[in-house]
């Protein structure tokens, strides 16, 4: 997903999202984090197996300053890792937050310094009996990731890769049909220039419009495969999304339809009238399409904006 639509999740599953790090957080500390950096590492390692988008788990002392390195899956393999200790995080909104209140506290999205993605940290301060701050423990989960989770996309997002290997062959596959198409219309084209007869130069010219417009079809037709299913990070829970994507497939029919039906027409009015009822029935064809599209558009908009009501 990306940051737009991230965001958009998020403030659709705002209180899930908030109640299930607030659970985990709840469940997940324990007072000797602040004493023994290797009980954090053990408690990271379970966590991360069964909560896959928590990126980073640390602490603080009573100040703001991190008071254990950086805790993620990576440096749980490579323990040297020291990145972190030390750092002072007394301004960032987990610790503020923590300081002053006794719950835990789960931040708004904002874009991690480690990783760089849109994430969310949750704090909760510990004091002893006497009231005294012994420290902040900190988790930082991935945005997107915990969405995934919320909504059962984990699966599908695995074959992910997989589908966009599919995709991407299928589309140089229609790439290379196009540049056949456009092989023969340029071979048609060089034979009409250099030895052009009164029979070809009335036929042949649709023939080259015949080729060109297939290859502009299945141009726009791979171009929006790649487009839609290979270079953007589409939602396909989003109706949105769905109805873009059928749009430009339906669009691109309708414009090769089109064409071919005025070539048709063109072609009944120089003498040959058994292409009129086809041409015909291809121009009835390219309107019920704008009609079924434009019904299709109208609807899902309207079914949409009922569903975020």
């Amino acid at each position: 997903m990306n940051y737009i639509s991230v965001i958009d999740r998020y403030h659709e599953y705002h209180n899930a999202i908030h109640e299930l790090m607030a659970s985990i957080v709840a469940g997940a500390f324990d007072e000797n984090f602040f004493k023994d950096e290797t009980l954090l590492q053990t408690s990271m390692l379970w966590l991360t197996k069964h909560y896959p988008f928590i990126e980073l788990m640390f602490t603080l002392d009573s100040d703001g300053v991190q008071s254990s390195k950086n805790i993620s899956k990576k440096n749980n393999i490579n323990k040297g890792i020291t990145e972190g200790l030390g750092i002072d995080r007394s301004y960032r909104p987990y610790y503020i937050k923590a300081d002053k209140n006794n719950t835990i506290i789960v931040t708004e999205p904002y874009l991690s310094t480690s990783s760089h993605n849109l994430c969310i940290s949750t704090s909760m301060k510990y004091a002893n009996k006497n009231g005294d701050v012994i420290g902040v423990l900190v988790i930082d989960i991935n945005l997107a990731q915990a969405i995934e989770f919320l909504m059962g996309d984990v699966k599908r997002k695995k074959f992910h890769p997989f589908f966009v290997s599919v995709y991407s062959c299928i589309v140089v596959g229609l790439f290379f049909i196009v540049g056949i198409l456009l092989y023969s219309a340029g071979s048609e084209i060089v034979n009409l220039l250099l030895s052009p007869t009164p029979e070809d130069l009335q036929i042949k010219p649709f023939g080259i419009i015949i080729f060109l417009t297939l290859a502009l079809a299945i141009f726009d037709l791979g171009k929006t495969t790649i487009e839609e299913e290979v270079l953007m990070q589409k939602d396909i829970l989003r109706h949105s999304s769905t109805r873009r994507t059928i749009t430009r497939f339906i669009a691109t029919i309708l414009i090769a339809v089109s064409i071919e039906a005025l070539l048709l027409m063109f072609k009944s009015v120089l003498g040959s009238p058994e292409y009129l009822v086809n041409a015909v029935a291809m121009m009835a064809t390219s309107v019920g399409l704008l009609v079924g599209l434009g019904l299709y558009v109208y609807l899902g908009a309207k079914a949409e904006t009922l569903l975020k009501k």
